[in-house]
């Protein structure tokens, strides 16, 4: 009985330790670019994010392309000024690619 007590206070310490040292979702910084991304109609190899930069700052940003079975791959680097947009994208290659699986974005500032 008391072997059955102290795992479950082991358990719901690590627990309540875990949860005070990780930071929430709502913690999290938010993005500062506007981006919207997507796979290209035509081409399910091409992943495409396009970005949009709302503040007074130049921040820079690239797509971040999941590729299933392939190697994930990177865009290049756009530089958008205060109120500019642009694109990046990535292509998954290689033989061994099941297309994209999912496209984000790496954005810091300039």
């Amino acid at each position: 009985m008391f072997t059955g007590m102290r795992i479950a206070a082991a358990t719901a310490g690590a627990f309540a330790l875990l949860s005070a040292g990780l930071p929430s979702s709502a913690s999290a910084r938010a993005t500062v670019l506007r981006c919207v991304t997507f796979v290209h109609a035509q081409d399910r190899d091409l992943g495409i994010a396009a970005c949009h930069n709302p503040t007074g700052r130049t921040w820079i940003f690239r797509a971040v392309v999941v590729c299933g079975r392939a190697p994930d791959v990177v865009g290049e680097w756009v530089t958008l000024p205060p109120g500019g947009s642009g694109e990046s994208q990535g292509y998954c290659g290689g033989i061994f690619t099941s297309g994209v699986g999912a496209v984000g974005v790496d954005e810091r500032p300039a």
